[in-house]
């Protein structure tokens, strides 16, 4: 079965604005054993829009367009579709009862505007959405279905998982799916390809296997398709077993599972407690921590030693140390996480300092230069990294490898990890 994307907007062919909606429904689409074979960009004409309807047309069984149903006079996607489907627009009583609902929990006033986002294609099976003005539209067509979702984002996602799933479900006969995701932290992609290759060769000829690499993390995904539910997920587990044989140092956890999801798991279940000192992550790795729902019960706190001032005077790291090996230097990053735990009484601690970018850097330590330790139940460990020469990179990748280096040491300390 296949399919076409069309995302509509001027400020999507300018730049503006990054199209992040194809991406997410190219992938849900995936999931669904749906196959997307083109993901267009056109302007808010109806011109266009009837342009490249007319085109997929005649290749692809479903068609679903995003943006262009505001109510304002750019868009112009709901003329387009009345033209294309050869069908008017008529009032529903119920969709404006419906914006009138949500202006005024919003406190604002309802005008003309509004009012002509009532208006949809007769001929369209509405698609209610419960988190904005526009409602998402349906229609059939010969042996294809095209559905028309607005462009904010969290729009599209609610309408596509709660009104639009169950309808594809109903129309088409869709392939079992099943799939699993690996995360792995320590290692490149090709280091990776290249401990699994002989893994890869092996793997039965209805499982694939995705590399989707990020900074600092990259997931292996395995998928297959067919009949048999409970026979897919045997054979994806299968592979899983293999590879925790193969790469079992990388892994870090599945599917949805995060590095910083992992460690309040660990730290939660051993009532444990953490504290951070960042220099050249200015913040990031406790805003991950601080980004799973319940971590107060485990995160004490941090401090942002970003100026060598602040190293000495809040975190107590000697003058001498710093003059002499330099503020990224083993002698300090370890000084930063022994200091940061005692003054949070934490059971943990992570420290890290480095050179971020892009400037900065010496022969000696170049950009990329990174120092990191962690510290706790006896232990101090720390390790020097060269990422690169790219600043964001760079903190994402120090973020990822400094949560990692925290997760081995706790396991070392015989802490549980249960990815359950």
């Amino acid at each position: 079965m296949l399919a076409e994307l069309i995302t509509i907007g001027n400020e999507l062919l300018s730049g503006k604005t990054t199209d992040t909606n194809a991406a997410w429904l190219g992938r849900k689409l995936n999931l669904l054993g749906i196959k997307v074979t083109r993901i267009t960009s056109v302007q808010d004409t109806k011109q266009d829009i009837l342009e490249i309807l007319e085109e997929t047309s005649t290749r692809s069984d479903l068609i679903i367009l995003s943006g262009g149903l505001g109510p304002t006079s750019d868009d112009v996607t709901k003329p387009a579709l009345c033209e294309f489907f050869n069908t008017g627009l008529i009032f529903s009583p119920e969709i404006f009862s419906h914006i009138e609902s949500l202006l005024e929990k919003r406190n604002c006033p309802v005008n003309e505007y509004n009012r002509r986002q009532a208006e949809v294609p007769e001929s369209a099976i509405i698609l209610f959405n419960d988190e904005g003005t526009a409602p998402g539209l349906l229609f059939k067509k010969e042996s294809r279905i095209y559905i028309s979702l607005p462009g904010v984002p969290f729009e599209l996602k609610t309408l596509f998982e709660e009104r639009v799933v169950p309808e594809l479900k109903a129309y088409f006969a869709l392939p079992f799916i099943h799939s699993r995701t690996v995360l792995t932290q320590g290692s490149f992609e090709a280091n990776l390809a290249e401990l699994l290759k002989d893994f890869e060769a092996e793997l039965p000829p209805d499982v694939s296997i995705s590399y989707l690499p990020s900074p600092g993390i990259i997931k292996l995904h395995l998928r297959t398709t067919g009949n048999d539910p409970m026979l897919l997920g045997k054979n994806i587990d299968n592979q899983i077993l293999k590879l925790q044989k193969i790469i079992p140092e990388y892994i870090t956890g599945f599917d949805d599972d995060t590095l910083e999801k992992v460690i309040g798991k660990i730290l939660g279940r051993g009532s444990y407690t953490l504290s951070v000192a960042e220099s050249c992550t200015g913040g990031a790795i406790a805003s991950l921590i601080t980004s799973v729902p319940g971590s107060s019960g485990y995160f004490k706190g941090g401090i942002v030693a970003y100026s060598n001032e602040i190293k000495r005077d809040q975190l107590a790291i000697d003058k001498f140390l710093i003059d002499k090996y330099g503020a990224v230097s083993k002698q300090v990053v370890e000084d930063m996480a022994t200091n940061v735990r005692l003054l949070f009484n934490s059971t943990y601690s992570i420290a890290i300092s480095g050179i971020a970018g892009p400037s900065g850097g010496t022969n000696e330590k170049p950009v990329g230069t990174i120092w990191i330790a962690v510290s706790g139940m006896g232990s101090l460990v720390s390790s020097k990294f060269r990422f690169g020469d790219n600043r964001q990179r760079n903190i994402a990748r120090a973020s990822a490898t400094a949560l990692n280096m925290l997760r081995k040491l706790m396991l070392d300390k015989g802490s549980d990890v249960n990815y359950n």
